[in-house]
């Protein structure tokens, strides 16, 4: 059997987005997205802009992040406001949540591509996402928006490879998603949620914790973090709990299951078994 060639894959991306012609790239400021934006600058020069949805759900660092990256691939970054959160639809939490969010951030990229001259919306989704619960994909389709790494079957291993090979600084960045993705399924998501968990992640990884989640249970923050530093949480728990009460939380616990992504979704598969 044939194994993958990821160097072919490479090239196919770079295929993709030359057959798009120009593109304005998604940017959230995670590895996929600022790959696609560098890989697009050197494919595409002039005819590849980023654009980064900013609102209260994107945690600050990711936006400081989106922004280094555009600056350093040379590409025109374009920072667009949106306002998800006051969308009854999102704000209700419902399982569907990521459908709402990406149906206004894709909805501001396409009429700006427009507004741009530009062809196509792309994004940073990969191979590897397509095993996960995301309702943001059928917003995506909706909206004509193309994943040059899933259509060319690369896994999150080889985006970090080129991207170390590239030189880009988010090469190894942990995965991130948007604030909401900690609160409960079915607890209305707030601006004033957003901004505790957001305080208390940015202090959890000022204090070490690099890969994080503060899961927001009402007055309890439920910290998630990778099973080999619990030593060293328990090391500073004091310090960890006072401010993560300083950010808004009045009890502060931790999963013993460790840090995992998307572990909002395991109460949906446990539902469906009953």
């Amino acid at each position: 059997m044939e194994v993958p060639n990821p160097t072919n894959r490479r090239s196919q991306v770079e295929a993709i987005l030359r057959d798009c012609g120009s593109v304005l790239v998604a940017c959230s400021g995670g590895v996929d997205s600022v790959l696609i934006a560098a890989v697009a600058a050197r494919t595409l020069g002039e005819n590849a802009v980023a654009a980064t949805a900013v609102s209260a759900s994107l945690a600050s660092g990711e936006l400081d992040d989106a922004r280094a990256a555009a600056a350093a691939a040379g590409i025109r970054h374009i920072e667009v406001a949106t306002d998800e959160v006051d969308n009854p639809a999102y704000a209700a939490n419902a399982p569907d949540r990521c459908f709402h969010c990406k149906d206004t951030a894709y909805g501001s990229f396409t009429k700006l591509a427009m507004q741009l001259g530009i062809t196509v919306v792309v994004d940073g989704t990969n191979a590897d996402d397509t095993g996960d619960f995301r309702p943001g994909r059928r917003a995506a389709r909706e909206h004509g928006v193309r994943s040059p790494l899933a259509e060319a079957g690369m896994t999150k291993q080889e985006i970090r490879d080129w991207a170390r090979d590239l030189g880009l600084d988010v090469w190894d960045k942990p995965a991130a998603a948007c604030l909401s993705s900690r609160i409960p399924y079915g607890s209305p998501v707030t601006p004033e949620k957003l901004t505790r968990i957001d305080r208390a992640e940015t202090a959890l990884k000022a204090l070490g914790f690099r890969q994080c989640r503060v899961r927001d249970h009402g007055d309890v923050a439920r910290i998630e973090i990778e099973t080999g530093l619990v030593p060293l949480l328990l090391d500073k728990r004091a310090e960890i709990a006072a401010a993560i009460k300083q950010a808004g939380f009045p009890y502060v616990a931790l999963d013993l299951d460790g840090f995992r992504s998307g572990s909002m979704n395991e109460v949906l598969s446990t539902k469906s078994q009953i």
